[in-house]
């Protein structure tokens, strides 16, 4: 199979009856529904727009196990082992290889974080470790700066954003999905107080179960049922750089990370600079996130720009016939910060001052779906019967998203599940958060 571009899934016709209505085509999403389709059940996957337009195909492309917390070291894991046989699976190519992953310690808190999560990662059999700086130089040739030390999985690697999750909607589509593109879901049905279907901008769909794995469009799609999920946005960066020669493996260091790609340039970014676009939702949430801006303040920079006035102007809540935010921006496309990029370009530079010319040709940015506690949520939703989330993957979801989406899948079904999924449950961000709602009625009040 060539190279599978999101925008060239044509749209299945819109089916009538399914057991499963997925709402959203990114790496959860697509992930999702092959595991659900394999397994026989009968699956619509509604995409607003096209498949991976958003993050999922504008993200760095690393698929990694080091480093991740304690909570999600499981499903990581398991993503890995899955992703091992993706391209047998679905028969095309995801751009996955493992090449190994390197993280740089500069200094010495770094150094002691790294031991500390090694203590993780030795609980599962692991092979990261920590290198000295002439055995980085060994596995990073040219790299002309020293850091302390590097943390080093070998069994870690990176795959292809842009061809990953098409390629896997098009596995599910061979399993027996129906992928419909350039469709929104609108409105949730009930019946008797659960799920009864969903209506979509081309017309209804029954089903006894849906899966939210919208994205940054989760929290707004869910306050129209009267479900409150404390989701905040984050504006990732990146840029393709060609004209380079560097090592095959991503690596990250305090102010730079790259990623090899398969049309033989390189991702890279500034790493560990977050911009937080300031939005309405910024002070609705403001008490369950500010622990973590607190904790995390030297991460992250708080800018006010247009992001907040175009949300001011989205409409919170609206009826099954009426014209959705979903259907007005098919794409989510926010201004990247090439200053940012430059940044990144100009710190790999003195890294690797050999590497070559090093023009930027390429810049982009996705808005990250995020939560308080920076766990993704992968859930049922307790009060409303037949409805699961998969979202706030908090920037993690390329690389565990086949783990997330079996998970995902198991818990559907109810079947026994990969990995413990009580750390992912909604129900910890709950208290307060779920709203009454008015079983059989497409409106709802949205959240405040």
């Amino acid at each position: 199979m060539g190279v599978v571009m999101p925008d060239l899934i044509q749209s299945d016709p819109i089916p009538r009856k399914v057991d499963v209505v997925i709402i959203g085509g990114g790496i959860i999403g697509t992930c999702t529904a092959l595991f659900l389709a394999e397994k026989g059940l009968q699956v619509a996957l509604c995409e607003k727009g096209r498949i991976a337009g958003e993050q999922s195909g504008r993200n760095w492309g690393w698929v990694r196990q080091m480093g991740r917390s304690p909570e999600e070291l499981p499903l990581a894991i398991e993503s890995m082992r899955l992703w091992d046989g993706m391209n047998q699976r679905v028969g095309g190519e995801t751009g996955f290889r493992r090449t190994g992953i390197m993280y740089y310690a500069e200094n010495r808190t770094l150094q002691k974080e790294h031991e500390a999560w090694l203590d993780h990662a030795m609980k599962y059999q692991l092979p990261s470790r920590i290198l000295s700086p002439d055995q980085m130089a060994e596995l990073l040739p040219g790299m002309a700066i020293r850091p302390l030390s590097g943390l080093y999985t070998a069994t870690d690697g990176r795959a292809e954003p842009h061809l990953a999750a098409p390629t896997i909607a098009l596995g599910a589509r061979a399993a027996g999905a129906h992928i419909l593109t350039n469709c929104a879901v609108r409105t949730v049905e009930y019946s008797a107080g659960a799920i009864s279907g969903v209506v979509t901008e081309a017309g209804p769909i029954s089903c006894s179960t849906v899966v939210l794995c919208a994205g940054a469009w989760s929290r707004l799609f869910a306050g129209n049922m009267g479900v409150n999920i404390p989701q905040l946005k984050i504006l990732s960066s990146a840029a393709r750089i060609e004209g380079v020669t560097l090592p095959d493996m991503p690596v990250g260091a305090g102010d730079f990370a790259y990623r090899k790609r398969t049309d033989g340039g390189y991702t890279i970014a500034r790493r560990n600079i977050n911009p937080y676009p300031l939005t309405p939702d910024s002070f609705r949430l403001l008490p369950e996130f500010l622990p973590t801006i607190l904790k995390s303040w030297r991460e992250f920079s708080l800018t006010l720009n247009d992001r907040f006035w175009t949300e001011m102007r989205v409409a919170r809540s609206w009826q099954s016939d009426e014209v959705t935010p979903f259907e007005q921006t098919r794409v989510l496309d926010p201004r990247p910060d090439e200053k940012l990029n430059y940044e990144g370009l100009a710190n790999l530079r003195k890294n690797y001052p050999n590497m070559g010319e090093g023009r930027i040709t390429h810049h982009w940015a996705g808005l990250v779906d995020v939560t308080p506690d920076a766990v993704p949520i992968l859930s049922k939703v307790e009060e409303i019967p037949g409805f699961y989330l998969g979202t706030g993957m908090s920037g993690h979801g390329f690389g565990i998203g086949p783990g997330a989406g079996k998970l995902l899948a198991e818990l559907v079904m109810g079947k026994s599940t990969c990995v413990d999924p009580t750390p992912f449950r909604f129900s910890r961000f709950t208290k307060g958060f779920v709203r009454n709602r008015e079983p059989g009625h497409s409106k709802h009040q949205g959240s405040k």
